[in-house]
């Protein structure tokens, strides 16, 4: 849609000076269309992307996938609101397949996710069935690649 966009969510650090050069825009024209963005809720949200295992902090995250009964007028909608207004609950997709929402969500415990998962969201009303699958190893997220390039153990060759 607009290079401006593709620049911020590459790297949204990047500067107002350094997208004008970048695009050959001035940088009261790129500050204006950052701040249209902004206000049409283009840009949603500024985010950094975290190796928190790294950072030395135990996290669990895991996919749960939901069955869904759909209700007349709304679909699967409030019973997707129901679902993303939980502290827990960090993304939530209607998918394609076998179930009808994909939600992720962290806790610090495998058994604190079997409690928000037993206590909380199946027991919401039209919700059938559920299945729930834990992140063992990240390797890439958001284009970001989370795993270091193995060192090259080949003997150098010589003429």
């Amino acid at each position: 849609m607009d290079e401006i966009l593709s620049i911020l969510e590459n790297d949204a650090r990047t500067s107002v000076e350094s997208i004008a050069r970048m695009t050959g825009r001035s940088e009261d024209d790129v500050r204006t269309k950052i701040e249209q963005f902004e206000h049409a809720g283009i840009i949603r949200n500024y985010k950094t992307v975290i190796d928190w295992e790294r950072a030395g902090s135990q996290r669990v995250i895991a996919f749960i996938d939901v069955k869904v009964a759909p209700a007349r007028d709304v679909g699967f909608d409030d019973v997707a609101e129901r679902i993303y207004r939980f502290p827990e609950v960090h993304s939530v997709w209607l998918v394609s397949g076998d179930y009808d929402l994909r939600v992720v969500i962290e806790g610090t415990t495998v058994p604190e996710v079997g409690l928000f998962v037993a206590r909380k969201l199946s027991t919401l009303d039209r919700v059938q069935a559920t299945a729930t699958h834990f992140l063992l190893k990240r390797y890439k997220e958001n284009d970001v690649i989370f795993v270091d390039a193995a060192e090259d153990e080949r003997l150098s060759v010589t003429p």
